[in-house]
């Protein structure tokens, strides 16, 4: 710990008020300045406090954000200290968030493998990844490359694109609609709703509604009409899922394959397309995109800060002192850039897959490969449709914006031969 240790608060997590030692507020993760440097303010806390801060959600809920890569391992490994379910969240418990907050989007108990621990976690993921591996089985790439032609024929005539906002926006919930049995005709209002409850904010609620409005009747028809998706493959696994489970698993993978996915394809597309040298090696074959994402993962993971860990009991983090009930997220963007195990970010990541972009432990994202053959394959396709792909505006330009949880690339203008 440094200058301010977590002790010189005037009450703990769990009580009011939570204030800095000299009586000024806690750090807020929403709001202009965090949309604006994120990574400015994840470099303000670990020299105030160290591994560990206290930080406030929207609607000022308290947390402790976990800055460190050694602590974010240790809370990923332990579910028995620190528990997903976040029915043992203690604000949640003492009435200190309303059910309408836009964080109960993200760290709300339902019915899901996210959601629990121990062998009820287990049954449910058992659930989600043999039907993702039967899936990842049955021709992906095939689905991509249909998909990415088809966003790639809007706007080749053109001459220039926006690469953010019309292809790695949308493509991800494309693909995903014809992996989960919808009609491709709703994915791209599907991924607005998506973002919108990643995103935040009042709109949250009404989005996540219509998102579970949409895969009821999907259920509904897939009992009816079984087919080779995810869908069926769910209502049909031996572990039994009831309609609540179903439902919420359903919703649980088409959120994040989605947001992550349009996230990371988006920084890959920015990564290659803002080095020559890459993007060259990318077209010669001589580079592979996996190389890309790797970098990626490390410097810009598509999930900033995950969401959320609950503690079992009073304990000890990386010298802050953790109250039972109290609610940790991790950043996972600053534990990769922690200098104590990266006291060189210039230095090559090749062959290093030990970044937090995937979580870890039991609740590791279980998609990986099906989000790794969306973004190779959309980088491929692209790459080998527009001759002379170049960004049109100075790589300095460019601009992300950020929520609580991730911040996304705003736009992405290139321009090439008309094809």
């Amino acid at each position: 710990m440094t200058e301010h240790s977590a002790n010189d608060a005037e009450a703990p997590l769990g009580g009011c008020p939570v204030m800095h030692g000299d009586g000024s507020e806690l750090t807020r993760l929403y709001g202009p300045e965090a949309a604006i440097d994120p990574q400015g303010i994840y470099g303000r806390l670990r020299k105030e406090y160290g591994a560990v801060a206290p930080v406030l959600l929207e609607g000022d809920v308290r947390a402790w954000l976990v800055l460190g890569y050694r602590e974010s391992r240790r809370v990923l490994d332990n579910p028995l200290q620190f528990s997903r379910d976040s029915r043992i969240w203690r604000d949640w418990k003492e009435g200190g968030v309303e059910e309408t907050s836009p964080l109960i989007q993200m760290l709300g108990w339902r019915p899901d493998c996210v959601s629990q621990d121990g062998e009820p976690h287990r049954r449910l993921r058992r659930a989600v990844t043999d039907n993702l591996d039967t899936l990842a089985g049955r021709g992906i790439r095939r689905h991509v490359t249909h998909f990415a032609n088809k966003q790639i024929d809007a706007f080749a005539g053109k001459g220039s694109a926006d690469l953010v906002g019309e292809y790695a926006e949308y493509l991800p919930m494309l693909v995903l609609t014809r992996l989960f049995g919808l009609p491709a005709a709703g994915g791209r209002s599907l991924a607005v709703s998506c973002a919108q409850v990643i995103k935040g904010g009042p709109d949250a609620l009404e989005h996540n509604e219509r998102i579970m409005e949409i895969l009821g009747g999907l259920a509904e028809r897939k009992r009816a009409e079984p087919g080779p998706d995810f869908t069926t493959g769910l209502l049909a696994h031996a572990a039994g899922l009831d309609e609540g489970e179903i439902l919420s698993h359903l919703r649980l993978v088409l959120i994040t394959a989605h947001t992550t996915t349009s996230n990371l394809l988006a920084r890959v597309l920015e990564m290659v397309l803002t080095d020559g040298s890459r993007l060259a090696g990318l077209v010669s074959g001589q580079r592979s995109v996996s190389e890309v994402v790797e970098e990626v993962m490390w410097n810009t993971p598509p999930l900033a800060v995950l969401p959320g860990r609950f503690a079992t009991a009073d304990l000890e983090l990386g010298g802050t002192q953790i109250k039972e009930g109290d609610l940790l997220v991790l950043g996972l963007a600053a534990g990769n850039a922690d200098p104590d195990i990266r006291p060189d970010s210039g230095v090559s990541v090749h062959g290093n897959q030990s970044h937090l972009a995937f979580s870890g432990g039991p609740h590791e994202c279980p998609a990986q490969n099906i989000g790794q053959a969306i973004i190779e394959t959309a980088v491929d396709v692209l790459l080998h449709r527009l001759p002379g792909l170049h960004l049109s505006v100075p790589a300095d330009e460019l601009t992300a914006t950020a929520s609580t949880w991730e911040a996304r690339l705003d736009t992405l203008p290139v321009a090439f031969a008309p094809v």
